[in-house]
């Protein structure tokens, strides 16, 4: 019974280490600007979009295929956490903004 805990607690360990060690990808928002657009990550890995919100105004980052929303302040900054995603391209966007061409951006998953 001792050796199963101890490998429950170890894989537990393990499992948030792991999310701890996630790749962080930096997205700046401007008043309805991405800066980039264009986000390449790893297909099949977890990573973390770390969003800056830089603008006068609030934005907000909404992916419907990622099933992400975030509204954030003027001058916050905020972590999104996304689970591993198959190879592909996964839209996103600063709803606040969205008839701004500026504000469409995509993750391409490779």
């Amino acid at each position: 019974m001792k050796k199963l805990l101890v490998a429950v607690l170890l894989s537990g360990l393990a499992a948030v280490a792991h999310a701890e060690d996630a790749q962080v990808y930096k997205l700046d928002i401007k008043d309805g600007v991405l800066t980039p657009q264009k986000l390449e990550v790893p297909a099949d890995k977890a990573f973390k979009i770390e969003v800056k919100n830089s603008g006068k105004t609030a934005a907000e980052f909404e992916s419907i295929p990622l099933k992400k929303e975030k509204v954030i302040a003027p001058g916050a900054t905020s972590i999104i956490a996304i689970k591993a995603l198959k190879a592909g391209e996964y839209k996103f966007v600063d709803e606040f903004h969205e008839n701004q061409p500026t504000a469409q951006g995509k993750i391409v998953a490779k």
